[in-house]
């Protein structure tokens, strides 16, 4: 265990988000992402037909499904609410499919965020963005082609510490993206 022992405690709340990504047979990627909240005790709630959410029912079950092309262009979302905390909520899923047309890189959290945030669009449907993105780059790459390999690295580069421009990892396998630290006082 990677974590040190814990006090002493119990379980009450899980959340799991679990991504696929898949190659289709036409040319294009299907990312998928599927999110669930589960609670340990029954919750009370005027909004489920029954008066509560039972113990081990998803609180929150939320699907999306991103078709991208090899350049990360979404060409469909499809988005799902099978459980929600109120019986309106499943109303605001089509309104993803703003993302048609968009590009998952740089500033594509962002341009998200000013469509679907808010009002506009649903937080837990929006906390799937992130790892939807990241499942994408990682379903493409890394692959033979040097078209993927470029596109991955557009949406890599600097992104963290292993992909800085001025590491080891860009020096040594994609050179040309590449530039020295210079040391204080030698600029």
């Amino acid at each position: 265990m990677p974590l040190t022992k814990p006090a002493r405690r119990r379980l009450v709340h899980t959340r799991q988000v679990h991504c696929l990504g898949f190659e289709r047979d036409d040319g294009l990627w299907d990312v998928e992402a599927r999110m669930t909240d589960v609670k340990t005790r029954d919750v009370e709630t005027e909004y489920r037909s029954e008066g509560y959410v039972s113990a081990g029912e998803p609180f929150h079950d939320m699907w999306m499904r991103l078709t991208l092309d090899n350049r990360l262009s979404i060409h469909r979302v499809e988005a799902q609410i099978d459980a929600s905390p109120f019986p309106h909520c499943p109303e605001i899923a089509n309104a993803f499919k703003q993302l048609e047309g968009t590009r998952i890189g740089p500033g594509w959290h962002k341009l998200a965020k000013e469509l679907l945030g808010g009002i506009n669009g649903c937080t837990h449907l929006n906390e799937l963005l992130p790892p939807l993105a990241t499942t994408a780059v990682q379903t493409l790459w890394p692959e033979d082609r040097e078209d993927l390999m470029e596109q991955a690295t557009s949406v890599m580069l600097n992104s963290c510490h292993g992909w800085s421009q001025h590491g080891e990892v860009i020096r040594k396998h994609i050179p040309h993206l590449y530039i020295p630290e210079t040391e204080p006082g030698l600029e």
